[in-house]
């Protein structure tokens, strides 16, 4: 049984991490550090936990963008597709290795990260011009991989599939974000079908911090398709989330 104050930290962790994960990415940053510093679960189980508050959080945000008129399902299949494909040879790997091994090439990925959003941030702001078809000499390889790295270990991908949408598919951030919560809700019912299988989710942790979850996609994803300068917080979320990202796996 857990105390009292660990519950009440796991609900708001996990609100905070739905809020962060719908306009930017990382917020399983928060979840993961609940889960294994203050619930003790080692970090395999951990990782395979955490896809609960995940696929929660995503399929509400992308319900709620789909309300408010923010994502076209017929525009997001080609991305689901090729992110879904990528996805099936990361969840094998993360069942291989431990991800712990790529914690300092990913922070490493985050400061070059870092100067593409604020080098021109102009780019981030505008509104997109979506094409009717993708570039599938841009979108086959960069949203493989990016399924590959969901897959394995999900920690940042967001960011990267941000810069992906934004500056290489042309969406606004907006847009981007509800076409990145859509994706992400469809990869990861395969991971955690996966990860069940293996014996690797706490499903009375993972639910506690799901319900948290849930709320703070759902909200998010539902208020910022109504106000024009979400986009600008979005933005500035982006910025500090990677920011404190790159502060907490170089100086922790």
């Amino acid at each position: 049984m857990m105390e009292p104050s660990i519950l009440i930290i796991a609900v708001i962790g996990g609100f905070l991490a739905g809020v962060i994960n719908t306009l930017a990415g990382n917020g399983s940053a928060i979840t993961l550090t609940i889960m294994t510093e203050l619930m003790g679960m080692p970090g395999n189980l951990a990782n395979g936990t955490n896809r609960l508050g995940i696929f929660s959080q995503t399929a509400l945000g992308a319900w709620a963008f789909h309300r408010e008129g923010k994502l076209d399902l017929r525009q997001a299949r080609p991305y689901i597709a090729i992110t879904f494909l990528g996805a099936i040879p990361g969840v094998w790997t993360a069942l291989q290795v431990s991800n712990e091994e790529f914690r300092s090439v990913f922070g490493y990925m985050l400061i070059v990260m870092l100067f593409v959003i604020l080098v021109k941030p102009e780019r981030w702001l505008k509104e997109g011009v979506i094409r009717d078809k993708p570039d599938y000499w841009f979108s086959v390889p960069i949203f493989f991989g990016l399924g590959f790295y969901g897959g394995f270990i999900q920690m940042g991908m967001g960011i990267f599939f941000l810069a992906a949408m934004v500056l290489g598919a042309g969406y606004d951030m907006i847009r981007a974000n509800a076409i990145k919560v859509l994706v992400v809700a469809v990869f990861t019912l395969l991971i955690i079908v996966v990860f069940q299988w293996t014996g690797r989710i706490d499903w009375k942790a993972g639910l506690l911090i799901a319900s948290g979850q849930a709320a703070g996609g759902y909200l998010t994803a539902k208020y910022a398709s109504r106000y024009p300068e979400a986009k600008v917080w979005a933005y500035r979320l982006l910025i500090v989330v990677v920011i404190a990202s790159i502060v907490k796996i170089f100086f922790d």
